[in-house]
C-alpha cells in the first residue's frame, strides 16, 4: 500500500511542482479502500484455510473411526486410571456379546462376573504400572456374558500423555477358538481314517516307532497283527460303495470293540493293523486274533442287506520276528498272505519259510513283466464237445513256461498280472494268438477266449478285438469270449453296452464260472448270453455231494427255460457225463474230452495234417 501511495503522490504533482490536494485526497481514500479490501481477502483466505483444516481433520477422524469399527477383531480403549471402557468396536460387541452402550463408561467390575473382572483388572494394572505391553497367545478366557469359554490372543499397551503420565489402555482381542478347533480337526484328520475314524497308516507308523523305542529300552516284546477283510471287494462291487462304506464302518467298530484297548488302525482299503500291549504272550495274541475272526465273521445287517465277510490275520512278534518296523510289517504281511492262501478266515503266525515265499512272489512279479517280451507265453487249447463226444470248439488257455522255474500254474501268475496291470497286453496277445491259430484251421470250429475284468476297464476293447479279427481273418461268429461276473461289477451299464457292441459284431458271449458269484442269476436278465458255463467245483462234487447235484440240476433247468445252452466244466468221469446227458446238458469240457495242450495234439480234430501245419 505504501508503494502505491508514493506512486500516486508522484503523479499528483503538476508541472509547476504544486500538489493537487483534491487529487491527493482521492488517492489517499483509494489507497485505504484497497487496503481494506486486501485485509478482508486475507481474512477470508485464513477462514477458508481453517475450515479446510477442520474438514480434513474431520474426514481423518471419520476414516479412522470407520477403520476401527470394521476391523474384524475386538478393539477397545480404556481410561488408564480405572480401566473404564471408552471405546469398543463392532467386533468387540460381538465378542463380548453386549452392545457398546452397556460397556462404555463402565469398569470390568460393572460388566463381568467377579472372577473374570478380577483377572482383567489385574492385567490392566500390570500394564499401567510396568508400562510394558502385554501379549497373551492362545489362552483360555471365560467370558461370562456369552456363557462359554473362548480361546483368544490378546494384546494391551499403555498410551501416555505429553508429560508421560498414563492416559489410555488400548487393546485388541482376537478370538481364535474356531481356528484352534479347525487345527485340531485338521490334525485329527491327518492321523485318522476319514471313513472309520480309526488311526491311519501315518498314525500307526508313529505308534509302531514309539513302541519299538520303548521295547528296545525296556527289553520287552509286543505283537503286530496284519488284518484283511475277506470278500469285501465282492460286497463293495455288487451292492455299491455306500453299502461297502457302511460295512467297513461296522467292521471297524467291531474290531475296535473287541481289541480290548489295543491300538487299531486302518491303513487303507480293507486292511487293518493292530499293535498289542508289551510283553503279551503268544497265547494271548492268538486268542485275540481268533476273537477278531469270529466277530467279523458274524452276519451284518447293512441297509436291509444281510452281509457276510471274513477276516484273515497274520502275526509277527518283536523281537523274535524282526528288530525294526520294516521287517516286522513285512513278516506280518507274509503271515497274512499265507492265511489268505490257505482258505481265509484263519490266523497265522510268521514262520521263516513265509519270508522266502513272499520273496518268491515278488520275484515272480518281476519276471512276469519280462515274460511277454521274451516269448515265454504259449497258448494251449482244451476241446469243448457235445455230450456224445463230438468236438465243436476249443478254449484258448494261457500258459507260462518260465526259463528256470519251468511251468508256472495260471492260478499263480494270472492274479499277479491282474494286480500289476500287465494282464492288458498279455490278454491282447492271447486273443490275437487264439484268433490267428483258429483262422488257420481247415474246420471252422469255435474258439473261446477268457477276458479279464481289467480288459473291460482299460482301453478300447471293442476296437482291439475288431482289429485282431481284421488282421487274422477270423470270422467274428467263430469267436466266443468268456467273462465272469467280475466284468459286470463296478461299471455295470458300461460293461453291458460293450458286450452288446461285441455281440453286434457277431461275437458270441459266454458267462464263465456260473453260480459262484453273488448276482449270476440277475445278470441273465440283463444280457442275452449265448452260453453259460457251470463251474467245475459243482461238477467235481456231483458224485459225493447231493447239494451239488441239485445246484447243477437247477442251473440246467433255468438255462433251458431261458433257452441258453450250457457247458459243464471239469467233466472227468463217465458217471459225470452220464448225469449231465440225462439232464440235457448241451456241452462239456474237461479231462474226459481232452486236456489242455498245444494245438498240434488235436490236428485231426481241426482237420489239419503235419504237412499242412508245416507249409500252411
Amino acid at each position: 500500500m505504501h508503494r502505491l501511495l508514493a506512486e500516486q503522490l508522484r503523479l499528483s504533482v503538476d508541472d509547476t511542482g504544486q500538489i493537487d490536494l483534491d487529487r491527493l485526497g482521492e488517492l489517499v481514500n483509494a489507497a485505504y479502500e484497497e487496503n481494506d479490501r486486501s485485509q478482508r481477502r486475507m481474512s477470508e483466505e485464513l477462514a477458508q484455510t481453517h475450515d479446510r483444516a477442520e474438514q480434513d481433520l474431520l474426514r481423518t477422524r471419520e476414516f479412522l473411526d470407520t477403520i476401527i469399527e470394521n476391523i474384524p477383531i475386538a478393539v477397545f480403549a480404556k481410561d488408564a486410571k480405572d480401566s473404564r471402557y471408552i471405546l469398543l468396536n463392532r467386533a468387540g460387541e460381538e465378542y463380548y456379546g453386549l452392545p457398546r452402550e452397556q460397556m462404555l463408561g463402565r469398569t470390568p467390575e460393572e460388566i463381568f462376573p467377579e472372577d473374570v473382572a478380577r483377572v482383567v483388572t489385574e492385567q490392566d494394572r500390570r500394564v499401567v504400572d510396568g508400562g510394558t505391553p502385554m501379549f497373551l497367545e492362545d489362552h483360555l478366557l471365560e467370558v461370562g456374558v456369552k456363557g462359554h469359554d473362548r480361546v483368544v490372543n490378546s494384546r494391551k499397551l499403555l498410551i501416555t500423555d505429553a508429560a508421560g503420565a498414563p492416559q489410555y489402555l488400548v487393546g485388541v482381542i482376537e478370538d481364535v477358538t474356531e481356528r484352534i478347533a479347525n487345527q485340531a480337526r485338521i490334525s485329527h484328520l491327518a492321523h485318522h481314517d476319514a471313513l472309520t475314524d480309526l488311526p491311519n497308516r501315518s498314525a500307526f507308523n508313529e505308534a509302531l516307532a514309539e513302541r519299538l523305542t520303548r521295547a528296545q529300552d525296556a527289553c520287552t516284546s509286543f505283537a503286530v497283527l496284519s488284518l484283511d477283510l475277506d470278500r469285501f471287494k465282492e460286497v463293495n462291487d455288487v451292492f455299491g460303495h455306500p453299502v461297502g462304506d457302511m460295512l467297513m464302518r461296522a467292521a471297524a467298530d467291531r474290531l475296535r470293540a473287541e481289541a480290548d484297548g489295543a491300538f487299531v488302525a486302518r491303513i487303507g482299503g480293507d486292511e487293518f493293523m493292530i499293535l498289542m500291549d508289551d510283553d503279551v504272550s503268544r497265547d494271548e495274541v492268538l486268542a485275540l486274533a481268533e476273537r477278531l475272526v469270529e466277530t467279523i465273521g458274524k452276519e451284518l445287517e447293512i441297509d436291509d442287506y444281510l452281509l457276510h465277510v471274513g477276516l484273515s490275520v497274520g502275526i509277527a512278534l518283536y523281537p523274535h520276528d524282526g528288530f525294526d518296523a520294516g521287517t516286522l510289517l513285512a513278516n506280518a504281511d507274509s503271515a497274512l498272505y499265507r492265511a489268505k492262501r490257505e482258505g481265509r478266515g484263519t490266523v497265522r503266525f510268521f514262520e521263516t519259510e513265509m519270508d522266502q515265499e513272499l520273496r518268491d512272489r515278488r520275484l515272480l512279479q518281476h519276471d512276469l513283466r519280462q515274460a511277454l517280451e521274451q516269448n515265454q507265453f504259449m497258448v494251449h487249447f482244451q476241446p469243448q464237445a457235445k455230450m456224445d463226444g463230438e468236438i465243436v470248439g476249443f478254449e484258448a488257455l494261457l500258459r507260462w513256461q518260465h526259463p528256470t522255474r519251468g511251468f508256472v500254474p495260471p492260478d499263480q501268475f494270472i492274479p499277479l498280472a491282474e494286480e500289476a496291470g500287465s494282464i492288458i497286453p498279455i490278454g491282447e496277445w492271447v486273443l490275437r494268438e487264439a484268433c490267428r491259430e483258429a483262422a488257420s484251421w481247415p474246420r471252422p470250429l469255435q474258439v473261446a477266449v477268457n477276458l479279464s475284468p481289467c480288459q473291460f476297464q482299460a482301453g478300447d476293447l471293442q476296437g482291439t478285438i475288431h482289429q485282431i479279427l481284421m488282421e487274422t481273418g477270423l470270422a467274428p461268429t467263430r469267436l466266443e469270449v468268456e467273462i465272469t461276473e467280475g466284468v459286470l461289477i463296478g461299471d455295470f451299464t458300461g460293461a453291458l453296452n460293450l458286450l452288446r457292441r461285441l455281440k453286434a459284431l457277431g461275437i458270441r458271449i459266454a458267462m464263465d464260472d456260473f453260480g459262484t458269484g453273488y448276482s449270476s442269476l440277475s445278470y441273465l436278465q440283463s444280457f442275452p448270453f449265448d452260453k453259460i458255463k457251470i463251474d467245475r467245483s459243482f461238477i467235481s462234487n456231483l458224485e459225493s455231494t447231493p447239494q451239488s447235484t441239485e445246484i447243477v440240476r437247477a442251473v440246467l433247468g433255468l438255462a433251458h427255460a431261458l433257452n441258453i445252452p450250457v457247458v459243464a466244466e471239469g467233466v472227468e468221469t463217465e458217471a459225470q457225463r452220464a448225469f449231465l446227458a440225462r439232464e440235457a446238458c448241451e456241452e462239456m469240457q474237461g479231462y474226459l474230452v481232452g486236456r489242455p495242450d498245444l494245438i498240434e495234439r488235436y490236428l485231426d480234430v481241426i482237420g489239419a495234417t503235419v504237412e499242412h501245419r508245416r507249409y500252411g
